[in-house]
């Protein structure tokens, strides 16, 4: 379906065109005929969807012709790298429309605080916001929320997660009750349905592939030893010089610092980011990758939702996540939208329950790739035995079957491709 027989305006569609959007995806397609509509909306879809245009398109197109100077919308979003990619896109799409916007998170100096502070007193089109900057804002008193009209949570299990449950309730007390809310999650966990049934006055509710990687994902996994790892990752990057753009996660920063220190000493461009670096590294080292200035990047947890960079070749989980879902969104970084891509992963001993329990919320065993040879033996694949849970008992070593080989077959061929 076309955005135009979704019902946006004409301004908009001329935006949408040229930023070279044709169809809608399946979450925008279902979401913007209820958002434009004026209904509560919950809806699940995970990432690569395409789930921050099916809420910014209608909300610019029922706010186009609001009066200016106030605000009308707040967007609360986890991390501090989703609110800037959020306020680009308003940018971008609203720019011809005078539409205006600003982005609320910490790390920044003094001179961020003064504009953000004259944006919510004397009002933005959209504030984007992480809870914990804005709770800073509206503890001093000057806020002024009373025009807003739509609220926004995206990524709303994250942002439980981390701890925002509170933050949120606050923020919330602050708005008026007469308003749209719009909450949008990668799970639909008890705590989502509970903070819905809060928040949300009869939504509608949308569920697209929950808590599956996208199907142009070519997904496999190495059984390695820790010390074969970082030669094994520098012999993947080696044999993919085709390979433009190439995300690493590690589960900690000292491994995610460590990693991209050895990469750069073998001769690639790689830089390491996370919470340690100051806001304007973080954005000088994601500039230098969306560009592709920077080929590799390793990083911890903080990349694996929210960050909208296309056209990425290959995703490596350098450590298994300890969260099934976590595994679903760093994947992710992939074969957004139509196109495709390769996620690797890299399973030590300590490490194979975890991923069992990844390929159970996924639904299909993920193939396991033998080590070139040069790396000699990894440890042999072992699952839970028959009537043991969460790790606990025996397990047995992994038998190759009729499954395995079709794995592989199709590993193979959609390499060649």
């Amino acid at each position: 379906m076309t955005f135009e027989e979704l019902g946006i305006n004409y301004d908009l569609l001329d935006a949408i065109e040229y930023m070279g959007f044709k169809n809608a995806t399946p979450i925008q397609e279902q979401a913007i005929p209820i958002i434009l509509e004026g209904s509560d909306l919950i809806a699940c879809a995970q990432t690569g969807t395409g789930k921050t245009a099916a809420f910014l398109l209608p909300i610019l197109d029922l706010i186009a012709d609001l009066p200016g100077g106030e605000t009308s919308t707040l967007i609360i979003v986890p991390t501090r790298e989703l609110a800037m990619q959020i306020d680009q896109q308003v940018q971008g799409i609203g720019y011809t429309m005078g539409i205006h916007s600003i982005a609320l998170y910490g790390g920044g100096d003094g001179d961020e605080w003064g504009q953000q502070k004259r944006a919510l007193t004397k009002g933005a089109d959209i504030i984007i916001a992480t809870p914990g900057k804005l709770i800073s804002h509206l503890n001093l008193g000057y806020v002024k929320f009373d025009k807003i009209e739509f609220l926004i949570l995206d990524e709303a299990d994250r942002m439980l997660d981390i701890g925002f449950y509170e933050d949120i309730t606050k923020i919330i007390s602050y708005l008026p009750k007469e308003r749209q809310t719009l909450m949008f999650s990668a799970t639909m966990a008890p705590k989502i349905r509970k903070l819905a049934s809060e928040i949300l006055n009869n939504p509608k509710e949308i569920n697209i592939a929950m808590s599956k990687p996208a199907e142009g994902v070519l997904q496999a996994a190495y059984l390695i030893y820790d010390k074969q790892k970082g030669d094994l990752v520098a012999h993947l990057i080696s044999e993919n010089p085709d390979y433009s753009s190439v995300i690493i996660f590690c589960s900690t920063k000292r491994v995610t610092n460590e990693l991209a220190k050895r990469l750069k000493k073998k001769g690639f461009d790689a830089e390491a980011i996370s919470s340690d670096l100051e806001q304007r590294e973080r954005e000088n080292v994601l500039n230098g990758f969306r560009s592709r200035r920077i080929r590799i990047l390793v990083a911890t947890d903080v990349m694996s939702r929210g960050i909208d960079i296309k056209d990425i070749n290959l995703v490596i989980n350098y450590d298994v996540p300890g969260d099934a879902e976590d595994y679903v969104h760093r994947v992710g970084r992939t074969a957004r939208a139509d196109s495709t891509g390769v996620a690797l992963t890299l399973v030590n001993e300590d490490d194979m329950y975890k991923f069992h329990r990844i390929e159970e919320l996924i639904e299909r065993e993920v193939f396991k790739i033998p080590l070139p040879e040069q790396f000699g033996e990894g440890p042999a694949w072992r699952t839970p035995s028959k009537g043991k849970k969460h790790g606990h008992g025996k397990f047995h070593k992994y038998k190759k079957g009729n499954s395995q080989h079709k794995h592989r077959q199709s590993y193979q061929k959609k390499k060649k491709q």
